[in-house]
């Protein structure tokens, strides 16, 4: 499985924008897309994952409500929308994938870069 991540860029404080990871390769209904981000100078942070089969999503406290997790399986994407974006998010956003339950995410997509504008 490989994972591309796009749709970074620069944005203004309280504004939007929507992240895409692409897969491709053998993907089963069964793994799990996460999306992550890594600021400068601080460690890989989780935001939300979502899996394949299903509707359920988790998402960490710094963004729930903020941004959202969506997946169009029929493209194999997996979307992260951002709204009410924050200089503090700042960050390389990576998508990963999980492909058995409570192990380890890996595949890496290639990070997209994330600048908010005070």
């Amino acid at each position: 499985v490989q994972l591309q991540g796009s749709g970074g860029g620069l944005v203004q404080a309280g504004g939007s924008l929507r992240l895409s990871c692409t897969a491709s390769g053998r993907i089963f209904s069964s793994y799990t897309v996460g999306w992550f981000r890594q600021a400068s100078g601080k460690e890989r942070e989780f935001l939300s994952s979502i899996r394949l089969n299903g509707r359920l999503a988790s998402y960490a406290d710094s963004v729930r409500g903020r941004f959202t997790i969506s997946k169009d399986n029929t493209k194999n994407i997996v979307y992260l929308q951002m709204n009410d974006l924050k200089p503090e998010d700042t960050a390389v956003y990576y998508c990963a994938i999980r492909v058995v339950p409570a192990s380890d995410f890996g595949s890496w997509g290639q990070g997209t870069q994330v600048t908010v504008s005070s």
